[in-house]
């Protein structure tokens, strides 16, 4: 089963839960893997401390033109959304940072003038983090185009029982390419007015791919009724309510796994796991 941890924004405490996730189900004697596809900052590896074990470039495709074979006829201009190439006067200009690797301008090209090469956009990183297999990827900095890095990270899962995909936070392009093929989904708000309307995104988001999904309240307060009055009348599941608890955010500052180091959270957590599994029919 493969268990996405997302949110509509930032600083909803989703690597805490997708953290907490993989120790509590590394316990089960499962093979549990934890993905961190938040390429742009991912940091699950300050809470479960991987041993890292293997890195490799992650590389993206891109044009090349052969200048002798090409005939400037534009249909590569023509093809390509995103202007990563285009025709100029009697050059052809290539945008590495514009492609996104789809191929087009090669397919179109009448005279086979054009190949792809591929350039380094980030790097994979695999390991193990006790019981649970870790892997993480990282995009270089100044590359805008992080979906091959995730998607580098994903292929890395084969033969895990549990698999929780951290993914990044919003509700863009690397948010639907973490997520994508999750079995379940689980949204990670918090009780503020920010909270709430970028959980109404997600909302639509997760609903327009027809993923199953819940939501978990982080910081949770008893006079924080919108988000559960929000939930009620969109018939939305809240599976687990993670009280506003100064420990909690301690533990969370010394880069410690709460349901390991604090009393009370290991259960919270497994709860959690088993309200997701239930959800999804697979525990009874």
């Amino acid at each position: 089963m493969q268990i996405a941890i997302a949110s509509g924004k930032g600083g909803t405490g989703k690597t805490t839960v997708a953290t907490n996730l993989a120790w509590v189900a590394s316990l089960n004697g499962q093979r549990v893997a934890y993905l961190d596809c938040d390429v742009e900052e991912p940091n699950g590896h300050i809470f479960l401390k991987p041993e890292i074990d293997d890195r490799r470039p992650v590389g993206k495709l891109v044009p090349r033109v052969d200048v002798e074979r090409c005939t400037l006829c534009g249909q590569c201009d023509a093809i390509c959304r995103f202007s990563a190439i285009v025709r100029i006067g009697d050059k052809v200009l290539v945008y590495p940072e514009l492609c996104h690797a789809c191929g087009g301008c090669a397919l179109a090209c009448p005279v086979d003038a054009i190949s792809e090469t591929s350039i380094e956009i980030g790097v994979l990183e695999t390991g193990r983090a006790g019981a649970v297999e870790f892997a993480q990827g990282l995009l270089k900095i100044g590359q805008p185009m992080s979906p091959p890095v995730i998607r580098s990270v994903k292929a890395t899962d084969s033969q895990a029982d549990i698999t929780i995909v951290d993914a990044p936070p919003g509700t863009s392009c690397p948010v639907i390419e973490a997520v994508r093929d999750a079995d379940f989904i689980v949204l990670v708000t918090e009780p503020t007015p920010f909270g709430l309307h970028d959980l109404k995104l997600a909302v639509d988001m997760v609903r327009v791919l027809k993923i199953p999904f819940g939501v978990v309240i982080n910081r949770a307060m008893p006079n924080g009724t919108d988000i559960r009055s929000f939930c009620k009348s969109r018939r939305i599941k809240i599976l687990k309510e993670i009280p506003d608890d100064r420990d909690l955010a301690e533990a969370y500052s010394r880069g410690a796994v709460a349901a390991q180091a604090l009393g009370g959270y290991k259960e919270i957590f497994a709860d959690l796991l088993e309200s997701i599994l239930k959800a999804e029919g697979i525990s009874k």
